[in-house]
This record gives structure tokens, C-alpha cells and sequence, in this order.
């Protein structure tokens, strides 16, 4: 068994209560119970509870828990104390303990537990400060929820300075609202002199006014990035090559897609958020033209909402990009939620025409579907009218379709333009002979007359370089 990674000191595991002690483990690993509350009262969804309880369990696993024992809950209705009923929480303490596991009144599989204690305890769902509190204290371990989860994850997964600085801020946002009551074994302390000072300050005032004052500098920092950012997105422009941002579901193939559409090495591993920092490399499409390929970080369902505000810089390449190419795993069980998810978040983002019009569905692993199914997708795909294309980013199959789609798209939508170049502006004139397709030219004394066929992207860009031109 792999040696436990040592955790930040800002471990967003740490308890709540103050009065809890770090778990015991062995050689270094974590046991980890995972528990999926199904709420009753919560509306129909497409995605089975088993298969948000088997997510759940593969993010535990990527930051190295040992989960020892997993299931689905029912809840018939929220307690504000615990979320959970409390013969469920006597049960899953008994659990903890290290009891073996009862007769699984839980609906989800049991791995397990035996007689080994366990350490972490994730429930996957939202919980507030006190109902987080009260089962640690119930159970004496630490109790994650969902969001502190996957934050967690994106604090050992950054790697970038401005993923790091996004990972921090969402953090330090989600932590400030777990300092309730977290500081109760401190006595308030008083001001001034003898009896006459007035009350001062308590500890979890001061240590909010300096999660403020954090968060203030972070969000300084990003918007330095920012701006960073911009200027690099803006050179991009002037190189004038096509940006296709890679969108999808955490896990569902899409650095393994990048790898092989770019000849990169970007690190493509069958784990959940296995990339984080987005990345750019070039990709050359059959008519020659280069397009400027984006991977970037995965969705997934309930995505914390301080994420989603601190990785937005991050997400600004998704919202630049001319086109978007929407990566699903065909080969999932609920790969139609994970499609509902990942267009929630980008209608949130603003991109909403994409989603109706102009967004391109790769449906991929399909080597790893039975041949009927292979044939169901490629009806879907020839009925799709180009927008819907089947491939295996693994082994490659399908991959030239997507290009050849991809240079269609760009393509399609040009124009015939007519532009006038001063003699002197060679590298106007350079660009639109390498970027477009030259029917005509006349020349004056003073300008070449060009007849020039580009494409909205292009021409768009064109007209850009023209506003900053001097000529």
C-alpha cells in the first residue's frame, strides 16, 4: 500500500471541533467510510443513487483514502442537527468504532469494515458547521462533506501559482463559514484596564478578520492573473489561430483526447480531477490550418459554488474559445446527468447559445461499448449533421472525424470580404494570405484591392488588428 501523502496544514478535513484529536493510522493510510445520504423529499433525478455513491467513493480515493466501507443512506427528511436520523448516525458510529458491518439496512454495497477504526468519515452531500460538527462529535473522527471533498482534492492537485491562488480562495471561503462555535474553549477577552474595560474582541472574530484580510489579498492576486491572462490571450489573437476548448465531465477522457490531437504528454490517468491547471498546445487540422487546443479542468454534479467563482479566470479560456468541443464518456451509466451537469455549469457561465447551437459532442471510450451499442451511436452521429461525433481517444478511432468536423466548422461560416492594405503594411498583407483564401487583388498607387475569403473567427480578428494598426 502506497505511503499516505502528507496533508497541508490547512487540511480542509480538519475538524470543526476544536476538542477533536487526529485520527490514528495505520502506516500512514486513512480508513474512510463513505456514506450517500438519499433524501426522499429531493426531486427525480437521472443519476442512480449507487452511482453517485461509486463517484463519491472515487473521490476518496484520489486523494488516498482507504474506503473501507461505503453505502447509500435513506433520509426521509433533513434534521438540521445532523442531516441524518439518529438510529443512522448510532449505526454508522458503530461503524466507526469498528464494529463489523450489520445486515446493510443501507441501500449501497458494503465493502466491508471489519475491525479497523476508521478515520474519515465522507458524506456526500452539503453539510452546514453544526451538523458537521455534531457527527464528528457523535462519531469522534473528522466528517467531510461533499464540497470539502473536492476542495481538498483541488488543494493537492494544483500546481500552477494561479491554481494554487484560486484552490486557496476557495478554501479560505469555505472555511470561514466552518469557524461557528469552533472556538468555544476560549474565553472572551476584555479590554482596558481592571473591571472597566469593556468586552473585547472573541477569537473566532479575529480569526474571521483575518480570513477577510486573506481572502482580500488573494482576490487582489487573481485579479493580477487576470489581467495576466488577458494580455496572453490577447497575443494569441495576434498569432490568429483558432482556440477549441475541451469540455466535459471529470474522468471523461479529455486530457487522453488532448494527448492524441496534439502529440502532448499532459498526465492522463482513470481518476477523478487527475488535471487541474488547464493547458494549451497546438493541433493541425486536415486543410493545414493550426488550432490552438484547451484542456480544460473537469465538472462534475454539485460542483462547489466557491470553486466555480474562484476558477472563473481559469474558465474565461472556455468563454474566449470559437468553438466547444463537449467530451462525454459514452460508456458510463449516467453519462446522460453527466451531460445535464456539465451544461448547467456552462449556461451559468454565460454560454448558453453554445449549448443550443454551436457546442460539438465527442462521444467517447466507445471501444469499450458492445458493437449493437457502437451502432446506435454511429446512426446518432450520421443524423446528428456533424455536431455528434463517436471516437476513442485511447486507441484513436474517430479522432480524424473530429478534425475534419473541426475544419468544417471553422470554414463554414466564411465570407467574401473586400479589403483595401496599405503597400507598406507587408504584414497585413502576409496575414490575410496565410490565414485566408485570396480570390482577387488589384493594386493602386497606394493600396492593394484584395477580394479575400475568411471565416467569422478570422475576419473578426482581422478587424481587431486593424483597430491597433497605425496604417
Amino acid at each position: 500500500m502506497a505511503q499516505r501523502r502528507k496533508r497541508p496544514r490547512n487540511s480542509l478535513t480538519g475538524t470543526t471541533d476544536p476538542s477533536a484529536q487526529p485520527p490514528a493510522t495505520e502506516n500512514g493510510v486513512e480508513h474512510c467510510l463513505v456514506v450517500h445520504p438519499r433524501l426522499k423529499t429531493r426531486e427525480r433525478r437521472a443519476r442512480t443513487p449507487e452511482a453517485s455513491l461509486e463517484e463519491a467513493v472515487g473521490l476518496a480515493q484520489a486523494i488516498d483514502l482507504t474506503v473501507v466501507h461505503s453505502e447509500v443512506v435513506p433520509v426521509a427528511h433533513r434534521r438540521s442537527a445532523t442531516l441524518l436520523g439518529t438510529g443512522t448516525v448510532a449505526r454508522l458510529g458503530g461503524l466507526v468504532a469498528g464494529a463489523t458491518p450489520g445486515n446493510g439496512r443501507g441501500d449501497g454495497a458494503e465493502t466491508g469494515a471489519g475491525t479497523r477504526k476508521i478515520d474519515v468519515v465522507v458524506v456526500d452531500a452539503a453539510l452546514t458547521p453544526v451538523q458537521q460538527r455534531n457527527l464528528e462529535r457523535a462519531w469522534n473522527c473528522k466528517v467531510i462533506d461533499r464540497n470539502g471533498l473536492i476542495l481538498e482534492i483541488f488543494g493537492e492537485r494544483a500546481r500552477t501559482r494561479e491554481g494554487r491562488l484560486q484552490v486557496e480562495l476557495a478554501a479560505l471561503t469555505y472555511q470561514r463559514s466552518r469557524l461557528v462555535r469552533s472556538w468555544t474553549h476560549l474565553e472572551r477577552q476584555r479590554g482596558g484596564f481592571g473591571f472597566m474595560g469593556g468586552p473585547g474582541e472573541t477569537q473566532i472574530e479575529a480569526d474571521r478578520r483575518m480570513i477577510g484580510r486573506r481572502i482580500t489579498r488573494l482576490t487582489n492576486e487573481l485579479t493580477a492573473v487576470k489581467r495576466t491572462r488577458e494580455l496572453h490571450r490577447q497575443a494569441r489573437q495576434r498569432v490568429a489561430n483558432p482556440v477549441v476548448a475541451l469540455v466535459g465531465y471529470t474522468n471523461a477522457g479529455k486530457s487522453t483526447l488532448f494527448n492524441t490531437l496534439t502529440d502532448a504528454r499532459v498526465p492522463a490517468r482513470d481518476q477523478l480531477f487527475a488535471t487541474l491547471d488547464p493547458t494549451m498546445r497546438a493541433a493541425d487540422l486536415p486543410s493545414g490550418r493550426t488550432v490552438i487546443l484547451s484542456d480544460t479542468v473537469g465538472f462534475i454534479s454539485d460542483l462547489p459554488h466557491e470553486l466555480v467563482t474562484a476558477f472563473h479566470a481559469t474558465l474565461e479560456e472556455v468563454c474566449e474559445a470559437d468553438i466547444i468541443v463537449h467530451v462525454r464518456d459514452a460508456a458510463h451509466a449516467d453519462t446522460e446527468a453527466q451531460k445535464d451537469d456539465v451544461h448547467g455549469v456552462l449556461r451559468d457561465m454565460g454560454l448558453g447559445d453554445a449549448v443550443d447551437r454551436t457546442l460539438i459532442e465527442v462521444l467517447n471510450k466507445i471501444d469499450l461499448l458492445a458493437p449493437e451499442e457502437r451502432e446506435i451511436l454511429a446512426n446518432r452521429a450520421r443524423r446528428a449533421n456533424r455536431t455528434l461525433v463517436p471516437l476513442s481517444a485511447l486507441t484513436g478511432e474517430g479522432c480524424p472525424v473530429l478534425l475534419a468536423v473541426l475544419d468544417e466548422r471553422l470554414s463554414g461560416a466564411s465570407r467574401l470580404l473586400d479589403i483595401a492594405v496599405a503597400h507598406d503594411d507587408g504584414a497585413a498583407l502576409a496575414w490575410l494570405y496565410d490565414h485566408g483564401d485570396v480570390v482577387e487583388r488589384t493594386d493602386d498607387e497606394r493600396f492593394a484591392h484584395l477580394k479575400v475569403r475568411l471565416d467569422a473567427a478570422d475576419a473578426a480578428r482581422f478587424a481587431r488588428r486593424r483597430e491597433r494598426s497605425p496604417h
